[in-house]
């Protein structure tokens, strides 16, 4: 760091012994330490606003981690994909038989899901079309482009690709992948609204996806979205009561 007053440069270091999501970032122990000699001010700063920046860098840091690890972020490398395909083939033939080979030739399955959710179709098929309120119940900036050959991005960045067909209140149609799959490998995602009066069950289609992320996809499904949703929609009857 620089002194404003005397253009003076000082070294210094922060570090954090013990970072864990198990406990609450302010409790985090952040230690600030320099060199010897002048510039005592720049310590202090950072004993008092720098924690403050340091720990909400964690709480972004833990945040993103959190997504990560429920999106099946580890990156594979191209030998552990190689050793899926080499694994994959050696399967017999009747569990081959429910593994499609499709994109960039590599193994993938289709993912079948159900979720009611106490809205009517129309509101349900909103949440998924509004930027507004992908954002919220996603907790991250998105892109969200609503028609036909639109861009979808969600989670910043993890989950990217586009809308293929939209009938309001009905279907959605996306071209749909994580960050960690293949380069330009993408899934189809079908969603389906079948309105029950005051619920809506939604019929998820997901076809494509590679065999060594259906765990971790189920997941983001649910846990990303469709609790998520839940959340919000809660939300909206609390709201209006």
């Amino acid at each position: 760091g620089t002194v404003k007053e005397s253009g003076e440069k000082h070294k210094g270091s922060v570090e954090i012994p013990n970072l864990s999501e198990e406990n609450e970032v302010d409790d985090t122990e952040i230690n600030v330490s320099k060199k010897k000699g002048e510039g005592d001010v720049l310590k202090d700063l950072m004993r008092i606003e720098g924690t403050v920046k340091v720990r909400e860098a964690l709480r972004d840091y833990l945040k993103a981690l959190k997504t990560e690890f429920t999106l099946g972020m580890i990156l594979p490398t191209k030998a552990t994909v190689g050793q899926e395909l080499a694994a994959e083939r050696k399967l017999s033939g009747n569990i081959m038989q429910d593994v499609d080979i499709v994109g960039v030739k590599i193994p993938t399955v289709k993912i079948l899901m159900k979720e009611t959710f106490n809205s009517p179709a129309d509101e349900l098929y909103g949440i998924f079309t509004t930027k507004e309120l992908v954002q919220k119940f996603s907790k991250c900036s998105a892109v969200i482009e609503a028609e036909k050959g639109g861009k979808l991005q969600m989670f910043d960045g993890c989950v990217s690709g586009e809308y293929a067909e939209l009938v309001p209140s009905q279907r959605i149609v996306l071209k749909w992948r994580c960050r960690n799959w293949p380069d330009e490998h993408y899934a189809t995602v079908a969603l389906n609204f079948k309105d029950m009066a005051a619920q809506t069950e939604l019929q998820l289609e997901c076809k494509g996806v590679p065999v060594s992320n259906e765990d971790s996809t189920r997941q983001c499904w649910k846990k990303q979205y469709f609790e998520e949703i839940h959340v919000l929609l809660q939300q909206f009857k609390d709201n209006t009561e």
